[in-house]
């Protein structure tokens, strides 16, 4: 009996583990998501014109994702100024409005937009449903259009004051944020977004997915990542594009293309890096747990527009702001600033202590320099330096630098370089900011950083007297060399005091500088013309042999 128990107690603990190694959830609608905030774009614009009857032009385009019954919006232009509105919509619609004189609102004669009292202010033209037409049929009615916008899901439309915008005149459609129009005052239904959140990981990271059905009609979704170490599966239907303006230590997987925007001139694609079919939340969960190896995730949305682009926000926030929104939006559609760079200055080409920013530096001296970026997600940039600068007030001085090695496996997303400070000694001037303009590269596409900048102070070298080549030697070292030198006089004066009494020659003393002349005092004793009978037959010969010469030559 014993054995049956302790084998039951292993299958349900086998079985306990194999059933909780997976957690997904369902997800409802409503639920306060505090991770994901979602901003709708719509295609629209935005010009000056106003016509020659001193009315303005605007369109809205009206989209409805819900029932027909619940498809009922008012429209509001008692305090509008002079216009000529023209309302559209492929979804059946009821509208009830408020107007005054000077404002007049034109539908199609086949639109599916219902007033219940369409007598009044209510005109019913050959107004075209497809957007390019209905503009140019606007243009060529009333001469122009002031305003397109697109509305999802309106419920109330208040328009009031001037409704242009200095600028062109001419219509050009493209991505807007609807809610940068301040004569509109806009009520509608928010998209349809459902969550569910299982038991939080016993893990610093976070695992969050994002889903938008095959039934949506986006196409186009930016997203900003402002949580540090998390990673996100990212599932859109066929042809969906993920745009990503900034990612802090991100891991992503998507079954779409991700296009990475570091600069507005440098983006770069990422293919799909999972197969995902299906739109089915515990598939998409199970595929999520799957791909990044893990038991849990954070959070599951699931977001259905019916746009043309939405802009998403991942933070954890308890409450979604229009601020927070706009920011994001500024992130992903705007010149991002994905790489912020920071200098640090080394005195020593090891790289192993930085010098302190309030440190001065001698203009003789070699200063070597590391520039460095955060990290973009799992991706590595390559930084490329193209010139560097000193400035201090009016002096602008460029200032040459040698690349250095980097050797070590942390230079990713960084770059070394050095150079000297010698064109500064002549110079009176002892702060500078040194600047260096660098390019940002992803595999061989590259495209123009922003600068980076550090604050320098430069001191001239000490100046020291030049140096002799001279022996240090003491007070017994100078007695010594007197004492030999008073010796060997002594001995040079015998050497030749003894040369003279056996020569009598006076040799090496009192000489004149005249040749061979003696300095002496005492006459020189004539030299006796009386020779000995051996030396005079030698010598005859020799005079007689020296004088005949020029006797003959003179015959």
């Amino acid at each position: 009996m014993d054995a049956h128990i302790a084998v039951l107690v292993l299958f349900l603990c086998i079985f306990g583990a194999t059933t909780g190694s997976s957690q997904t959830c369902f997800p409802d609608v409503g639920h306060n998501n505090p991770w994901i905030f979602m901003k709708e774009m719509q295609s629209g614009c935005w010009t000056s014109f106003i016509g020659k009857d001193n009315k303005e032009v605007h369109i809205i385009n009206l989209i409805f994702t819900g029932g027909d019954d619940d498809n009922m919006f008012f429209v509001n232009l008692t305090s509008a100024r002079p216009m000529n509105l023209i309302l559209a919509s492929a979804d059946t619609a009821k509208g009830t409005y408020s107007v005054n004189q000077d404002a007049n609102i034109y539908v199609s004669q086949n639109s599916s937009v219902i007033f219940p009292d369409d007598k009044n202010k209510i005109f019913k033209e050959a107004v075209p449903s497809e957007v390019e037409e209905l503009i140019k049929w606007a243009t060529q009615r009333f001469g122009g259009v002031t305003s397109f916008t697109t509305i999802q899901n309106l419920k109330t439309v208040h328009m009031s004051g001037t409704g242009t915008k200095p600028g062109s005149q001419e219509c050009i459609l493209g991505t807007e944020d609807t809610s940068e129009k301040y004569f509109l005052t806009i009520k509608s239904k928010p998209v349809p977004v459902s969550s569910c959140f299982p038991s939080p990981q016993n893990s610093n990271e976070e695992l969050h997915i994002i889903n938008i059905p095959e039934s949506s009609s986006v196409r186009n979704v930016s997203l900003a990542i402002d949580i540090e170490k998390t990673s996100v599966l990212l599932r859109g239907p066929q042809g969906t594009t993920w745009t990503i303006g900034n990612m802090q230590q991100t891991q992503i997987a998507s079954n779409n293309k991700i296009m990475i925007i570091v600069l507005p001139s440098l983006q770069y694609q990422i293919p799909p890096s999972i197969s995902l079919d299906s739109d089915n939340a515990e598939i998409v969960q199970r595929k999520a747990l799957e791909h990044f190896k893990t038991t849990s995730f954070t959070s599951y949305t699931e977001i259905s527009p019916k746009g043309s682009m939405i802009v998403l926000r991942l933070q954890k926030k308890a409450v979604p702001t229009e601020t927070v929104l706009k920011t994001a939006l500024n992130i992903t559609t705007k010149a991002p600033q994905l790489m912020p760079l920071t200098m640090q200055l080394y005195n020593s080409a090891d790289y192993r202590f930085p010098l302190d920013p309030n440190a001065k530096v001698q203009s003789n001296s070699r200063i070597y320099a590391e520039i460095t970026g955060n990290t973009l997600g799992n991706f590595v940039l390559t930084i490329k330096v193209i010139q560097c600068f000193l400035r201090s007030k009016d002096i602008v001085k460029e200032l040459p630098f040698i690349p250095e090695s980097c050797f070590v496996n942390s230079c990713a997303n960084r770059t070394r370089l050095s150079f000297s400070l010698d064109q500064l000694q002549e110079l009176t001037s002892t702060t500078w900011d040194l600047e260096c303009s660098v390019k940002l590269c992803y595999s061989e596409k590259c495209a123009d950083g922003e600068r980076v900048k550090r604050y320098l102070e430069v001191t001239q070298p000490c100046l020291q007297p030049p140096t002799t080549n001279c022996c240090d030697v003491g007070l017994p070292g100078v007695l010594g060399i007197a004492f030999g030198g008073f010796l060997i006089g002594v001995i040079l004066i015998g050497a030749l005091w003894f040369i003279k009494i056996k020569t009598g020659y006076p040799t090496g003393i009192d000489m004149s500088s005249t040749v061979g002349c003696p300095c002496s005092g005492a006459k020189r004793q004539p030299v006796s013309t009386n020779s000995s009978p051996s030396e005079n037959s030698s010598a005859n010969a020799s005079i007689g042999s020296t004088q005949s010469t020029p006797t003959s030559s003179m015959a």
